[in-house]
């Protein structure tokens, strides 16, 4: 009978080993007795032994999707190996810097050597391990091959982390130059401009209304820059926070993202590849296509998808071909319903679906690299632009003097 696992702690221990050199390190465990047995097993004899706080800086530590995606496929590297469930858990624990992952991978292995299968486990920590994960464990144990089913999960979890990186990466890169351009301005505007404006004072001439224009741009400015500020952190609190808690906005958002140019064809493309990589992942462990498909709706990250995995879901339970209810849905692309059917007609559905997920994360691999191209020199002009307006504002006045005389 399973039974609750003592609660894990991180623990920071100084000793000294064989020879009396002094030796420090941190451990997980339960208390600081079973932390002191297990350094005298190493062969060190313990002094203090201190359990550590939380700091104020942990967030800098946290668990990253992608240490789970590097746990998982080391999970499945010693499951092959033939090394036991829990002296796995032990040498992967110890490998990981971040002690937070380190208490995470003891917590789960506290909770299997109590009794707990693996996917129950894991389930106890879904802030970190989804349906969908666990549901692939749980399938890999029930069928007696957990080693073939965390190398598909591994393998799963490592693309998708590459295509958010790849979609993180496309959005980034703009949003950064945009943030210096407006960095850029806002000082241009308020130091810079304001030492011209001191000089065109004693010409005692009219001055071009372009350069008047940007003189009233910077005095405002320079009296409501805080409320500028103030706006704008405001603005995006507020986004966020409706982001986070408004389904309705979070659904709208999602829907315009996909009308975007440029950057709507670059998520629709990822969903697709989402899609197709989750849905074949599933199905290839075993999973009942209707279930597989109910796992797949949120894996989509977007709503617009998302509703329309749904619908497919209820078309299939009656019995629909999964490749009619992807067309009926009008949101799929042509080759990804063909390959479907294809998938359907010879029995190898889920080795279709992985050539399409393949297909579309090398089209967003593209895309993303052709957008990058494509935004840097437009970037460049805008920034020439806005710049550049903004030294012609200050000069003019001098280039009308210098044709006056």
């Amino acid at each position: 009978m399973a039974v609750k696992a003592a609660k894990i702690s991180v623990y920071a221990w100084e000793g000294t080993d064989r020879k009396g050199a002094k030796m420090t390190g941190e451990l997980t465990g339960q208390n600081p007795a079973l932390i002191k047995a297990q350094l005298r097993k190493q062969g060190i004899n313990p002094g203090k032994v201190r359990k550590k706080s939380a700091s104020i800086f942990s967030f800098g530590k946290r668990i990253k999707a992608l240490d789970i995606a590097l746990f998982t496929r080391q999970m499945a590297t010693m499951m092959k190996a033939g090394v036991p469930l829990l002296q796995s858990f032990e040498i992967i624990g110890e490998g990981f810097d971040n002690p937070n992952m380190r208490k995470l991978v003891d917590e789960v292995k506290q909770e299997v050597a109590a009794g707990n299968s693996f996917a129950a486990a894991l389930r106890k920590k879904p802030e970190y391990f989804d349906e969908l994960y666990c549901n692939l464990v749980d399938a890999g144990e029930q069928a007696g091959a957990l080693d073939t089913l965390l190398e598909r999960v591994a393998t799963y979890k490592e693309k998708s982390e590459s295509l958010k990186a790849k979609i993180k990466k496309a959005m980034t890169y703009p949003l950064a130059v945009v943030f210096v351009a407006i960095i850029v301005t806002g000082i241009l505007l308020v130091k810079v401009v304001p030492q011209f404006q001191s000089v065109f004072s004693g010409f005692g001439a009219e001055l071009p209304a372009f350069t008047v224009m940007v003189i009233g741009l910077s005095e405002f400015m320079q009296d409501w820059w805080w409320m500028m500020l103030g706006v704008l952190g405001a603005l995006i609190f507020g986004l966020r926070h409706a982001f986070k808690n408004s389904p309705g906005f979070r659904d709208r958002t999602d829907a315009w993202l996909l009308k975007l140019p440029l950057v709507g064809a670059l998520m629709y493309k990822s969903a697709v590849a989402r899609y197709a990589r989750t849905l074949s992942t599933t199905f290839a462990a075993g999973v009942p296509l209707v279930e597989a498909l109910e796992s797949v709706a949120g894996a989509t990250g977007n709503i617009v998808f998302k509703r329309a995995v749904l619908r497919i879901k209820q078309d299939v339970s009656t019995g629909m071909q999964l490749n009619f209810s992807m067309r009926t849905s009008g949101i799929f692309p042509t080759m990804a319903i063909q390959m479907t059917a294809i998938g359907e007609e010879s029995g190898a559905l889920d080795d279709m679906l992985d050539k399409v997920a393949g297909f579309y994360e090398a089209e967003v691999d593209n895309m993303v690299d052709n957008l990058t191209s494509l935004m840097e020199p437009f970037i460049m002009v805008v920034l020439g632009v806005i710049v550049g307006g903004l030294v012609v504002a200050m000069y003019l006045p001098i280039f009308q003097l210098g044709s006056a005389i």
